[in-house]
């Protein structure tokens, strides 16, 4: 009998997701490896050795992490339901003129729900992954955090931080349920990248430190998009192009473009076209399949639209909330003040976000994070920017 129970633990065959595993083993969980398959490279048409996550070099890693520690290790086909879900909205996005984010997707809607469903066949009370983030329980005030039925406060799970800054991996995480977050362990929320290396390597795992990480999509390893589109979506390239690229403010006409999708907002290299000064994507206006450019200070704007919510610390913004807000992963977040609100066209949720300085080349189809302190207030999908 373990001492704290069955856990299933999601392995990438990488050092963090190892270690993950191996910590929560020493811990004295009852550790079930599982590694999932979610994309087939080979069947993009794509040229690239499969790398990543989906490799098999990958699955034998993990696999063989397993085996020296003595835990079982289950390899999980979910190609199907990654296409569906991640590989139809990567690129349905583009095609709308919006630039996803193929990452956060497969976080909330594939991985965790994937990993929840095993758990329970496999009785599993909790699932852990090797995220830099860390999980805590929060009661905030009355007014903005949930209330059960006899109006007394049941707390709420919210994603925080990592004490990693260079690591962090919280705006990935805005958009996992509350019901997964309470199932859920992040062993490396407290550590460094540095400490988890020297762990790997007082244990033996010196293939693990050695390991190069991969950062590119994992479906679109040569990082060739507009490549993985074509493929996608046949006819596609000869559909949209020769539209043309029109300056920021005049839409006077500047030259011909490729199509529409095969551009992103901030974009500088690869436009086709030399303009005799450093020119910029502002905008995508898929009606017109025109791209708009102009200089570096034309891509900022003073605030944005952010639809399909998801909040973990607290239920409703019921009064505009004072945040630090990211627009994209690598971003050092820019303060600015939340207002929830509903969509008149829809009458979905959504929130306002006026930044308190401009922000620079804010995509529609990316996640908006807001931040209060380290923890994740929450995130949703921009929809649009503007200036006030």
């Amino acid at each position: 009998m373990s001492k704290h129970g069955r856990i299933l633990v999601a392995m990438s065959g990488g050092i963090d997701s190892s270690l993950a595993a191996v910590m929560l083993h020493e811990e004295g969980y009852e550790v079930i490896g599982m590694t999932m398959k979610t994309w087939d490279y080979a069947s993009s048409g794509g040229t690239k050795k499969e790398t990543g996550c989906c490799s098999l070099d990958s699955i034998n890693d993990a696999r063989n992490i397993s085996v020296s520690l003595g835990f079982p290790h289950y390899i999980l086909d979910i190609r199907a339901e990654f296409g569906d879900a991640v590989i139809d909205h990567f690129t349905g996005e583009y095609l709308e003129g919006r630039t996803p984010n193929p990452c956060v997707m497969c976080n909330t809607h594939i991985k965790w729900d994937a990993l929840l469903r095993r758990a329970d066949r496999l009785d599993c009370e909790f699932i852990a992954t090797g995220h830099y983030a860390n999980i805590r329980r929060v009661t905030g005030t009355p007014e903005r955090d949930h209330q059960d039925n006899e109006g007394d406060s049941v707390g709420r799970y919210v994603i925080s931080k990592g004490v990693d800054s260079l690591k962090d991996q919280s705006y990935v995480l805005w958009g996992v349920s509350q019901e997964s977050l309470r199932r859920t362990k992040l062993p490396l929320g407290h550590l460094r990248k540095t400490e988890i290396r020297e762990m790997a390597t007082e244990r033996g795992f010196i293939e693990l430190v050695n390991k190069s990480e991969s950062y590119e999509i994992c479906f679109v390893p040569d990082n060739d998009y507009r490549g993985f589109l074509k493929r996608r979506v046949p006819g596609l390239e000869a559909e949209v192009a020769g539209g043309n690229f029109v300056m920021e403010g005049t839409d006077k006409i500047m030259g011909k473009h490729e199509g529409y999708p095969f551009y992103t907002i901030g974009q500088r290299k690869g436009l086709g076209m030399a303009f005799g000064q450093p020119m910029f994507v502002t905008e995508i206006r898929k009606d017109t399949n025109e791209v708009v450019l102009g200089v570096d200070t034309d891509l900022f704007r003073d605030g944005m639209m952010v639809g399909r919510l998801n909040l973990q610390k607290y239920d409703r913004i019921v009064e505009p909330l004072d945040t630090v807000t990211k627009v994209r992963y690598k971003d050092a977040g820019t303060r600015a003040m939340i207002t929830q609100t509903v969509d008149p066209h829809t009458g979905n949720d959504q929130v306002e976000v006026l930044f308190e300085q401009g922000v620079s080349a804010i995509a529609p189809g990316q996640a908006a994070v807001f931040y209060e302190g380290d923890d994740v207030i929450g995130g949703g999908w921009i929809t649009k920017s503007f200036r006030r």
